[in-house]
């Protein structure tokens, strides 16, 4: 939609489009508490997960928490923009995401590296990074279990990192696996969307058109 059509009608950008700004997006309850379980979830480290079938609102979940985590100035927020690639992609993408240079045909190192920047960045702040990665259903088993690994200490009773996996139902069933199984039972936070009510939608409609409306236009 142009300015000029937008100017139109009244509206400073168009309601029903994928990027209209954070700041105009409806967080219902159930998101609100999901968002600040993870806040309270960064500071003790673990898994949370949002699952839903396709256009039931799991980005703009995301899109809401990043924006509430991202106020917290101390905190290490990282996206990942590959989920489908191999392991060593994904140490690549993990050495970028925070600033350690990684070889990646070196595992045992980058672990070390990556587990070394963590802790200092807990020290320091007494948050644990949080990572987030949207369309988690693409990732393999074996990308999985290593960020399961990655990010546990002391056997397995400490975490350094807070990890946010999205995705669509398939996610849930890789969990069911046997492969999957140690990981899906360290879920804590979890968030499951499902379709909006007449109401719901009535009240989100409303909402987005508040909120584009330009009435000096």
């Amino acid at each position: 939609m142009n300015p000029k059509l937008l100017a139109l009608y009244g509206l400073k950008w168009n309601p029903f489009a994928p990027d209209v700004p954070v700041s105009a997006l409806l967080a219902s309850p159930k998101i609100d508490t999901f968002c600040w379980r993870v806040e309270s979830l960064a500071r003790e480290g673990g898994f949370a997960l949002v699952t839903g079938d396709p256009g039931l609102g799991k980005s703009v979940a995301l899109r809401l928490l990043v924006e509430k985590l991202s106020t917290q100035r101390e905190l290490t927020l990282g996206l990942l923009s590959r989920p489908q690639a191999r392991l060593q992609d994904f140490y690549r993408e993990l050495g970028d995401l925070f600033d350690v240079q990684l070889a990646p045909h070196n595992r045992w190192s980058g672990t070390r590296l990556l587990r070394e920047r963590w802790q200092a960045h807990i020290e320091s702040s007494l948050l644990r990074p949080v990572l987030v990665i949207d369309e988690a259903q693409e990732m393999m088993p074996s990308v999985l279990n290593e960020l399961r690994l990655l990010c546990a200490v002391d056997l397995d009773s400490r975490a350094l990192l807070t990890v946010v996996l999205a995705g669509d139902l398939r996610l849930t069933e890789k969990f069911r696996s046997p492969e999957l199984l140690p990981l899906g039972s360290r879920i804590r936070v979890r968030l499951a969307l499902s379709a909006a009510t007449p109401q719901e939608l009535v009240e989100c409609l409303r909402h987005a058109i508040d909120q584009a409306g330009a009435p000096g236009s």
